[in-house]
């Protein structure tokens, strides 16, 4: 799916397509509906399985990265997505998880490797990297697999380091092997 609502695809016979869609929501729920596609044709689903639905902008997050983060999960139900189990969308606060530090299920740790900032993916989740035989009581049946909607607001990378003149710099971004500031290393942030 690419920006402005429109997707792109190849058929069995390596012809591509498009698609342009009325709304960006439109194009969204189209997206979801893929990585659902995807997860009911998998043989062995045993890893996430996600989908971006915006793309975002900036450097994408990998271990050890701070995200603030809106989501909603709901269970995967009938090959489908069934009930909100859990939601901070209409909340004042944002999730805060630091990437690699294992206070998040192991299924949004690998999830959402390389989101950027302003994007949003759909994740499937295998028990085994949920909640697995355990559930969460009253919330999660054991053995449940899920389904999330995440929008990272915020990302702040591990390596950041302020410049001269206060702007955040990833030292990741730069080419000097110390973080020095340079035009193209600053983040979105």
């Amino acid at each position: 799916v690419q920006p402005n609502s429109y997707s792109t695809f190849y058929d069995d016979q390596r012809q591509n397509w498009s698609i342009m869609f009325e709304s960006e929501k439109a194009a969204m729920d189209f997206s979801k509906q893929v990585c659902i596609a995807k997860c009911n044709s998998s043989p062995m689903f045993d890893s996430v399985i996600y989908q971006d639905l915006l793309l975002g902008e900036g450097q994408g997050a990998e271990g050890g990265d701070s995200l603030e983060v809106a989501y909603t999960g709901w269970l995967f139900q009938n090959n489908g997505i069934g009930q909100v189990f859990d939601s901070n969308v209409n909340k004042d606060k944002l999730l805060r998880l630091k990437l690699g530090s294992g206070k998040v299920i192991k299924g949004w740790e690998e999830g959402m490797m390389g989101m950027k900032k302003g994007g949003r993916r759909c994740l499937i989740i295998p028990p085994a990297l949920a909640y697995g035989t355990q559930g969460v009581a009253g919330r999660v049946p054991p053995d449940s697999t899920l389904v999330f909607e995440v929008e990272v607001r915020r990302v702040k990378l591990v390596k950041e380091v302020s410049g001269s003149d206060g702007q955040s710099v990833s030292s990741r971004d730069s080419l000097a092997p110390s973080p020095v500031p340079n035009a193209d290393g600053f983040s979105a942030d």
